[in-house]
């Protein structure tokens, strides 16, 4: 909605990196009209197997025959020459807008964007960075462990592990605009000059740290589980490894909205790892 925060999130961000002298692509999908549903439709041409329709298996086949739709391959193009991708966003019922969740199920689809072979910190876009902008409609003390709405860390695990870091994307620190509808216009216009800061460095920014793939036995055989010889050197520690790996134990503070501090790193035995699109 053009006269949004969220617009004027976006626009702080158009300004700031274009200053800094960056290629910077924006992807309205309102103003697009972008289709959120994923169905046959996706697909130019026969189906493999019309009488048992399976969305990504046909898309992958698609996408490597050159026969998805012109909108997810404009989309996939963006992704492609992207460096980072930053996705501003409204939070809805703790989760992304209809018209988002289906630019993400259309776009990054199987092949392109990951594969069993190519996931987590051995993904495809293991090159890119990505990052949630976003607003809440809640006050951050809603959001805390012991606020009602439960700890936002937890909120973000699905986000920016399932979806962002699943594909391999180096995933900056979420930048979170809380309850701007109910805040006064001085206090929207300070959240605004802050991301404006943020931007100046953004993308010298550390990623958030994820458990590693080296860590799991990554065949069918070892269930993709934890090695044993990991898991009995973690029992020592005093947290998980990360929010969703939490092992049982208190989860890493802040896991999924800080970056990652040199300490941080040596402690997980984490490895540090042109243009910009906005969605």
């Amino acid at each position: 909605i053009p006269a949004s925060f969220n617009a004027a999130a976006r626009d702080v961000a158009l300004q700031e990196l274009k200053l800094q002298g960056y290629e910077v692509v924006v992807s309205d999908l309102y103003a697009m009209n972008f289709k959120a549903s994923a169905t046959r439709d996706d697909i130019i041409g026969d189906v493999r197997n019309s009488e048992h329709f399976q969305y990504g298996e046909e898309t992958l086949h698609a996408g490597m025959e050159g026969r998805l739709s012109e909108d997810i391959v404009a989309e996939q193009r963006k992704v492609t020459e992207a460096e980072l991708i930053i996705f501003q966003f409204p939070l809805y019922w703790f989760s992304f807008p209809a018209v988002m969740k289906g630019w993400i199920d259309r776009v990054l689809s199987q092949g392109f964007a990951f594969s069993l072979e190519k996931m987590y910190d051995n993904g495809i876009f293991k090159d890119k960075k990505a990052m949630l902008s976003f607003t809440t409609g809640a006050a951050p003390t809603m959001f805390q462990p012991d606020g009602i709405n439960g700890d936002i860390n937890v909120t973000l695990w699905p986000l920016q592990n399932g979806i962002l870091h699943f594909c391999g994307f180096q995933v900056l620190a979420p930048q979170i605009f809380w309850s701007p509808a109910h805040s006064p216009p001085a206090a929207r216009a300070a959240m605004l000059e802050g991301w404006r800061t943020r931007l100046k460095g953004l993308l010298a920014e550390n990623p958030l740290t994820f458990a590693r793939c080296e860590l799991f036995d990554l065949s069918f055989q070892g269930g993709f589980l934890l090695r044993p010889e990991v898991k009995e050197e973690l029992a020592t520690q005093p947290l998980g490894i990360s929010t969703g790996h939490h092992l049982g134990k208190p989860l890493p503070p802040d896991n999924q909205t800080r970056a990652a501090t040199a300490e941080d790193e040596r402690g997980n035995g984490k490895k540090a790892c042109g243009s910009i699109h906005t969605v």
